[in-house]
């Protein structure tokens, strides 16, 4: 696998922020700091992919659904209900 070119950016951050990221290097939990915002930005696209995963699923889910039979008018189906509830009771 051929590896991207990478580029140099500047990002600017609260300092807990950047005392938390210090500290996880210094402690040899990452290498670097741009090992640790390099998995921070994995975790973030993985994250992100699964948003758009679900929100595609339910798209899919909503389409299916208007396209399963004819439409029954909400006050119709409140109506139901209600006749149903006053059974029971």
């Amino acid at each position: 696998m051929q590896q991207e070119k990478a580029e140099r950016i500047t990002i600017t951050l609260p300092p807990e922020m950047l005392a938390s990221i210090k500290q996880k290097v210094s402690t040899g939990s990452y290498g670097s700091t741009s090992e640790l915002i390099r998995e921070a930005m994995r975790v973030w696209q993985k994250k992100e992919e699964e948003h758009d995963a679900r929100i595609s699923l339910i798209r899919n889910r909503l389409q299916q659904s208007m396209q399963s039979g004819e439409p029954v008018a909400l006050d119709a189906v409140f109506g139901g209900i209600e006749k149903l509830h006053k059974r029971r009771m």
